[in-house]
């Protein structure tokens, strides 16, 4: 044991448990670096017998397949890369869409579990039991089986499609249902609603700063956000021009927007999939809030609805929000599934480009980039919203 300048005892360098850990550390990682330099030498030997070598230029080449739906232009003739583009924007479509049917269903079903209605409270708990229960691929054969294609029985597009409720159609093409016309007026008034929604939202937190903080009754801004909500309303009812399908000759529906079956089967399965598991996290976030807070609100005066808006939402978003932020990532990994059922998705893109270029490596690196980035988004994006929505202490 030696002393250091100023008298206290010094500890020899191999019996420092820092030191010890460091140099742990560094063993660990020359192994892990070890393992991946044999690994990548062995890939690239292989690649080189068989006549290949490691890089990206294959997806300058033209792409020569056709892609059933998109939603960019493109053609046979266009490159690998920009059919990878134009699959992910697919996947992205999809995904996006999800989110919302997803977090509303969800919601929706979470909340129902407290109601006072027996048979609400029966069905909900049939919907979360039996969905979380069964395999997503088998829901999605019965989606696109059972729902969509009895829906649409018929044997050819020249046969009468099948009316639904009177504004739209079904046939073995897709859904076809109304949808604005792309005109200035209809960008116009969709500006407008944006604009009004972003005018209740603050209108909403100019209120809950009201009632937290001076005890207002807030019912000022209540009107005004009605008013703001029947104005968007109307707006969208009555303000924009909207094309409503119409059946022509020859049985041929024109106007409205067109939705793949493919693509409303998975949109349906994975939302009802991952709505049930949103619904029991926002049934075990509701849950978390303790009795008294429900017995606080209550003695203040405030309804059921405040109290849920006001007390109990704002501490169970703490718990819940974390938790949705791992069924977006399965919502968003479960995408792959849709190429069981023929929706032209990113992995549809990238199994046909692989198996034409039979560039393994390439493919299958891109294809982790991609979906790994999705995920990091998604985790990012919740998680500003998690810091957000925290209680801060006073």
């Amino acid at each position: 044991m030696t002393h250091s300048s100023d008298g206290t005892e010094k500890i020899p360098f191999w019996r420092d448990d820092r030191v010890w850990r460091i140099i742990i550390q560094l063993v660990v990682l020359g192994v892990v670096v070890l393992i991946g330099s044999i690994l990548l030498g062995n890939m690239f030997r292989n690649l080189a017998q068989l006549g290949r070598q490691f890089d990206f230029g294959f997806l300058r080449n033209q792409a020569g397949f056709n892609i059933g739906e998109t939603i960019v232009p493109y053609q046979t003739n266009d490159r690998y890369w920009w059919a990878l583009v134009v699959g992910f924007l697919n996947t992205l479509r999809l995904i996006l869409v999800g989110f919302v049917l997803a977090t509303v269903i969800g919601v929706l079903a979470g909340i129902a579990s407290f109601s006072d209605n027996w048979l609400l409270r029966k069905l909900n708990v049939f919907y979360v039991e039996i969905v979380r229960n069964v395999p997503l691929l088998l829901q999605l054969f019965f989606w696109i089986f059972v729902v969509f294609y009895s829906l649409a029985p018929q044997r050819s597009l020249n046969d009468p499609p099948t009316p639904l409720l009177g504004k739209g159609f079904i046939n073995k093409a897709g859904l076809f249902i109304p949808w604005p016309a792309n005109s200035t007026g209809d960008w116009l008034a969709l500006l407008g609603v944006v604009l009004g929604a972003i005018a209740a939202f603050f209108v909403w937190r100019w209120r809950v700063h009201l009632m937290e903080t001076v005890g207002a009754s807030g019912k000022t801004q209540q009107w005004m956000l009605i008013g703001l909500a029947i104005a968007g309303l109307l707006v969208l009812l009555f303000g924009m021009e909207w094309e409503t399908p119409t059946l022509g000759e020859n049985n041929a529906i024109t106007g409205g927007l067109r939705i793949s079956l493919e693509y409303a089967a998975v949109l349906a399965g994975l939302s009802f999939y991952t709505g049930a598991f949103i619904a029991e996290i926002v049934r075990a976030g509701i849950q978390s809030v303790s009795k008294g807070q429900w017995e606080a609100a209550r003695a203040l005066g405030l309804h059921t609805g405040l109290a849920m808006q006001l007390v109990v939402l704002p501490q169970a978003l703490r718990v819940i929000i974390p938790s949705l932020n791992s069924q977006y990532q399965n919502l968003a990994k479960n995408s792959t599934l849709a190429l069981a059922i023929g929706y032209p998705d990113f992995f549809s893109t990238f199994q046909t480009t692989q198996n034409q270029t039979g560039r393994a490596v390439e493919m299958i690196l891109i294809l982790m980039a991609v979906y790994l980035i999705i995920n990091l988004v998604i985790t990012t994006l919740m998680n500003l919203l998690n810091r957000a929505v925290q209680l801060k202490e006073r």
